[in-house]
């Protein structure tokens, strides 16, 4: 899915520029990187909440339009106001489509209701609800996706159990087999543990 984004530069900066932005429903932001100048950037703040509440709005690669000239970028990092459903600004950062960048994609966990684990009684854990990752901007995913269908009571899906697609990269695994951390576990009920131990205590009465 490829999201949007239309822009004006502009040039009134500081605090008191972007209260007069945010009273006009626009909302302040920034583009940098790539060796480039940063650029403050013009909004419309309607606009904005259209594609805030799309998943891959945070994950993915934007199309940027400033003025009417197009680049990449990906969110860096949205302030959001302290108790109004309003952004307050937008950091963005310029993308090279030849080089490799490392940001977070969310885990999309398949078959959770139906796993037999979990048929069973198992509950499930998550450890972790994205992964940062390594690839070029064409290979970036919106997510990626973890089977949990075949995952027995008290196993763990690690990183490495997690199969990415082609061109992607764990960033963690990358450091060592020592990051192979955990993403999802399933447990068996403490209330079927609890009764376990009433019925150890109990034969154990009888046998008295």
């Amino acid at each position: 899915m490829s999201i949007t984004l239309v822009a004006t530069s502009r040039t009134d900066l500081g605090k008191g520029a972007s209260r007069r932005l945010r009273h006009t429903n626009q909302t302040p932001g920034v583009v940098y990187g790539s060796g480039k100048d940063p650029v403050s950037l013009t909004f419309e703040h309607k606009e904005l909440m259209k594609v805030e509440s799309i998943e891959a709005f945070y994950s993915s690669v934007l199309n940027l339009e400033i003025d009417g000239v197009s680049e990449q970028v990906l969110l860096k990092a949205i302030q959001r106001h302290s108790f109004k459903e309003r952004i307050q600004h937008l950091d963005l950062l310029r993308v090279d489509a030849t080089h490799k960048l490392q940001t977070t994609v969310p885990l999309h966990f398949l078959n959770e209701e139906t796993a037999t684990a979990v048929k069973n009684g198992g509950v499930i854990a998550h450890l972790a609800n994205e992964l940062e990752v390594t690839c070029l901007p064409a290979d970036l995913p919106a997510f990626i996706e973890v089977d949990i269908a075949n995952v027995e009571i008290g196993g763990t899906v690690h990183i490495s159990d997690i199969t990415l697609p082609k061109g992607v990269e764990s960033a963690e695994l990358a450091k060592g087999e020592e990051h192979d951390l955990p993403v999802l576990a399933i447990t068996a009920k403490k209330v079927a543990a609890e009764g376990e131990e009433e019925e150890a205590t109990e034969a154990a009465d009888a046998a008295e």
